[in-house]
């Protein structure tokens, strides 16, 4: 007696077909799982055959042989237990499986009901790709499973449910696509913070354009809390996009039941501990890490040499390429993490050289240490540097309100939209993106700007990663004034956000 039921896999961020062929015969009772599965997939027997006799059925005292194909293809999850059960109990005559082509998918309890499992967006995503009519998922995954539109999803409580479905007893009702209310929850504002206008300038100019930026400055002057409202300025993911967000979110089990789409940039904050792997992904079952999660948004990285070497290191391929390799021996899988990056740093490691009190007793020596943490060749991949001086009492007295969010976001939006329109049809989505024949076309300049340029890279002694990363930050501040040509001003304005020395702080 043998059976077929359509399940789906997963292969970095994308879904794949998986076909659970199940073979009853007489002999010696067993159960026997192939096709490459990983520990978890082999314990669903025992999940199986519990969630079979308590739901009702009789579990068969026979030798079992399931297949799990492509057979070449590692297997790993617990999302196999549904489509295992229902091969066996199609196998054995118990239940009928529908006629149109549908994929069931799901996590088994002891008691038989059917448990969220992650990852379901893509592969749902996949299923449509691939012509089925229906997919049966875990109730709790049925919303995230509907943004896949086009597919009829149905959302499965328990076993029992499900063979009444089957029989015709009792069917689900179809799970109707789900769509975001008009309400969404309320940003930080820019609004809440006092001064710091040329940082506040050079974050608009990095949201304009994608750009890397780098904050330093003494504890208490407002670092973090500026990059933390990075977000509100930055425009909104168009649909596709946060499908694309929404995916690997979904894959690593973040997204909520009740609201399962990803709508505004992601904002990644990882702590100075983490891990090489954690930053990058990896794992012996490779998954996304911190880069990958803020693909689309932002990656903030507080107290920047606080991290270790080896792992900033590794967000050097990531930011050169929009993407994450990640080779084990099972296989490779690439991860997508185009990501603004934005750090911040003391000065030193009191926090206070340079500061006009004087309170700073670092040596040179302790304070050319701090800062050789950091790394020249990522220093290199970073746009914008800011110094972000304390504040005086006056400032932070003063009770003129400062600019919204909003207002500086519809000029962010409004760059954005200047550069949608340039790139088009290009796979380029910003100007921190262009490639060297887009520069060529985008980024002329005048005679002038020429002589700029030519003083400013002899000065501070530009590499040509830099020297193209200025000119980039050139043509985002000449969008952000609607200038087709870059300006003298826009080059000088461009410079100025490389001129922080980490040699002598």
């Amino acid at each position: 007696m043998l059976s077929r039921v359509s399940s789906l896999g997963l292969k970095g961020i994308d879904g794949y077909e998986v076909s659970v062929e199940c073979y009853i015969t007489t002999g010696l009772p067993g159960f026997d799982v192939v096709g490459l599965p990983d520990a978890a997939v082999k314990e669903a027997r025992e999940r199986v055959r519990a969630a079979i006799k308590v739901s009702g059925f009789r579990f068969p005292v026979s030798h079992i042989t399931l297949n799990l194909a492509p057979a070449g293809t590692r297997k790993s999850g617990t999302l196999y237990d549904l489509p295992i059960l229902l091969g066996i109990l199609a196998a054995s005559g118990a239940l009928r499986l529908p006629k149109i082509r549908c994929a069931f998918l799901g996590e088994l309890s002891l008691e038989g009901k059917v448990r969220p499992v992650p990852g379901v967006l893509p592969m749902a995503l996949a299923a449509r790709e691939a012509g089925f009519e229906a997919i049966f998922v875990p109730a709790e995954n049925a919303r995230e499973a509907s943004l896949a539109k086009g597919l009829t999803v149905y959302g499965v409580p328990d076993v029992k449910s499900l063979a009444a479905h089957l029989t015709g007893t009792n069917p689900l009702s179809p799970t109707p696509p789900w769509s975001p209310d008009s309400q969404t929850l309320p940003l930080p504002d820019f609004a809440d913070v006092k001064g710091q206008e040329q940082a506040k300038r050079a974050l608009e100019v990095a949201a304009a354009g994608n750009h890397n930026i780098l904050l330093v400055g003494p504890p208490g002057s407002g670092k973090s809390m500026l990059a933390k409202r990075l977000p509100s300025i930055l425009p909104p993911l168009t649909d596709e996009e946060a499908l694309e967000v929404t995916k690997i979110h979904s894959i690593l089990g973040l997204l909520s039941p009740e609201h399962p789409l990803i709508e505004a940039s992601p904002f990644r904050s990882p702590h100075h501990t983490i891990s090489a792997a954690g930053l990058a992904g990896g794992g012996s079952s490779p998954k996304p890490g911190e880069v990958s999660l803020a693909h689309r948004g932002v990656l903030f990285l507080d107290e920047l040499p606080e991290f270790r070497q080896d792992t900033l290191e590794v967000l050097r391929q990531p930011l050169e390429d929009g993407q994450v390799t990640i080779a084990r021996v099972a296989g490779t899988e690439v991860y997508p993490s185009r990501f603004m990056l934005v750090c911040a740093m003391n000065p030193c490691k009191c926090g206070w050289y340079g500061d006009p009190s004087g309170r700073c007793r670092c040596s040179p020596k302790s304070v050319r240490q701090y800062l050789s943490r950091v790394s020249g060749p990522l220093l290199d991949r970073i746009d914008i540097i800011i110094e972000v001086p304390a504040l005086p009492f006056a400032e932070l007295r003063r009770t003129t309100p400062a600019e919204s969010s909003a207002a500086v976001r519809s000029r962010v939006t409004a760059a954005r939209e200047i550069q949608r329109k340039r790139y088009q049809g290009s796979g380029t989505f910003a100007n921190a993106s262009m490639d060297p024949s887009q520069m060529r076309a985008f980024c002329a300049l005048s005679p002038e700007c020429e002589s700029l340029m030519r003083a400013a890279f002899d000065a501070l002694h530009l590499t040509a990663r830099s020297y193209d990363r200025v000119l980039r930050v050139a043509r985002t501040i000449a969008d952000l004034a609607g200038s087709e040509k870059i300006l003298p001003e826009h080059v000088a304005e461009a410079v100025q956000y490389r001129t922080y020395s980490f040699e002598d702080g």
